[in-house]
């Protein structure tokens, strides 16, 4: 109803949101990638298998306990 004008906002405010949301140090995001080259290079060497394994088992639940917090918030507000 609002028109294509809205629609091409709503498409690029998401789209910076998501870009940023990406960047966060989080270990399976492309941020936490980024913070573990930088690890690597002040260490001199590369981070160990586990401690990679670790890491992003850890991401991965907060990012999973965050998308079920999320929809927890999603269905309350809709009652």
């Amino acid at each position: 109803r609002a028109g294509l004008q809205y629609y091409v906002h709503f498409m690029a405010v998401l789209s910076v949101y998501l870009g940023v949301f990406n960047l966060l140090p989080i270990p399976i995001l492309d941020g936490g990638r980024i913070v573990f080259c930088l690890a690597e290079g002040i260490k001199g060497g590369p981070v160990s298998d586990r401690a990679k394994m670790i890491s992003m088992q850890l991401g991965l639940m907060f990012l999973g306990v965050l998308m079920v917090m999320a929809f927890y918030y999603d269905i309350m507000r809709l009652q």
